[in-house]
Order: structure tokens, then sequence, then C-alpha cells
């Protein structure tokens, strides 16, 4: 890495309530880098013109999240595999003169499972509750780990359906009035829908339905423990929480920018515990 102190950054709108700007601060000091990444906020009408603008304010790449996530591939000059297959961009860099974008949903999804739940993969058939963006990156991840049975299971059929023609062969879609029937030999459960996140209260499918060897994930990480993970959890599941694939979808990102590759250890993840709970 070059000596003078490099730039990077999470753009959203609204940006206040990002995590990124603690995790990579983390890395910086714990790595004694110099470097910086902070939280921008930018509107939909302002999106081209800052992302024209970063090797003039001094940016080397930095984070995307909602609702930039698919406006902003663009605006790149070139798409990274996931992010093609996925449909969106979450990290951007510049390599050869050329600004690149990236997805690192499915590597943070598939990490968080590979520290917790080693093997995962090959634990049998995939049940992927929703079909928006989110189930996007875990189906990628599921195929990429070469998950052969993937049910894709959402409220509206439709959507399910464009997710099945979308990743081909190995995927499948269903009506959520089915999930209990698909769940009967399933190895992994993950849920991408809202059920279950503060002020959703619900649960998305029954554990109950699935082996005593199934895996249970949720995407998301407030709550940290989700119904359907203490519904799991009462089964005697083993579950994997969501705070993982946070901390390990921006490490990708943090090498490209800083030049130094880091890991996901207790410390960081006690810290955005600590934040979590200071903001509950």
């Amino acid at each position: 890495m070059a000596d003078t102190a490099r730039k990077a950054f999470v753009i959203g709108h609204p940006i206040a309530h990002s995590r990124s700007p603690k995790i990579h601060g983390h890395w910086l000091k714990a790595y004694d880098l110099a470097g910086s990444y902070e939280a921008v906020d930018v509107a939909p009408d302002d999106l081209a013109g800052f992302i024209g603008g970063l090797q003039e304010n001094g940016f080397c790449g930095g984070n995307v999240t909602i609702p930039h996530k698919e406006a902003v591939a663009a605006l790149v000059g070139r798409l990274d595999d996931a992010a093609e297959r996925i449909g969106a961009v979450n990290t951007l860099w510049f390599e050869d003169g050329c600004l690149w974008g990236g997805n690192t949903d499915a590597h943070g999804f598939a990490a968080n499972l590979d520290e917790h739940a080693p093997g995962w993969a090959k634990n049998g058939p995939a049940v992927v509750l929703g079909a928006g963006g989110a189930a996007r990156a875990v189906i990628h991840a599921l195929k990429e780990r070469g998950v052969a049975d993937i049910r894709i299971v959402n409220r509206t059929l439709e959507r399910a359906l464009e997710l099945r023609d979308r990743f081909g062969a190995g995927t499948s879609a269903h009506r959520m009035d089915r999930a209990g029937e698909l769940l009967a030999d399933a190895g992994l459960l993950v849920n991408t829908t809202a059920l279950g996140m503060h002020g959703n209260e619900g649960l998305p499918a029954d554990p109950a339905a699935l082996p005593d060897t199934a895996i249970v994930t949720e995407i998301v990480y407030v709550p940290l423990e989700t119904p359907l993970l203490a519904a799991a959890r009462e089964r005697g599941l083993q579950c994997v929480d969501g705070l993982g694939m946070l901390l390990h979808q921006a490490v990708p990102g943090f090498g490209r920018w800083f030049g130094k590759r880091p890991e996901v250890t207790p410390q960081l993840r006690n810290l955005i515990l600590a934040d979590l709970g200071a903001a509950a």
C-alpha cells in the first residue's frame, strides 16, 4: 500500500444506521494502517454525480447500501461475476484505471456459515424463504458451493419463479403455503424475508418440520435472536445468526482498498454487539 492515507466510504440514503464505519475503523486501527472510512448520505438524484467524482474527491473505493445497490451497477465500468448474477453492487474499487462494482454479500453469507457451521453445504437441500435482493445473494452463494437442490419459497409465486429462471438448474419455486412439506428433508433453512425483524414480528416458517440435523440461519442481525432462531434453538437445531454475514462481507473490500485482508475476530463481533446493544 502507498504511504498516503487511502479514503473509502459507505453510501446510502439514509446512512446514519450503518455499522460499516465501526467495522472498517476497527480494522484500520488493529492493523495500524493509514486510512479512513466514512459514511456519506447520498440521495438517489445525487448518485451519478457522487460516483463520477470518486477519484477527484480522493476515494479509492467504498461500499454501497440501500437504496443504491441496483442503480450503481449502471454507473461502473465493470461488474464482477457475483454482481452480474445477483444484479446488485455493494462494493466499489478501482483496478487498472477502471471502476469495478462487486457484490460480497454471497461471500459474507457463505463465510458466516463456514465459521459457525462447517460442512454446511453438504447438509442436503436448502430452503430459501423470500425472493428479494438478499435471496439472490444467498442463492448465488449456494450454487457456488455446489448445493444441488435449492427451493425458493415466497408469498408471491411469480417472484420466486423469476429467481428460478435467473439461476436455472437446481432451483425450484414454491408458494409459502408449501413450506412445511419442503422442510421435511431440508438440511438448511435460510430466512431472507422481513418477518422476525423489529416491528415485523412473526415466524416465516415452522422449524418443527425440519430434520434433527438441519441448520437454520437468518441474514438479519437486528434482532440478533429472531423468533425463527429462537424456535429452532428450542427444537434443538443448529442456528447461525446474521451478524457474521455483515462482518464477513466487509472483508474483501477492505483488502482491496487498504492492501491488507482483515480477519473477523471475536473482538470485532463483540464491538458490533455492544453497538447494537447501545442502539436497542
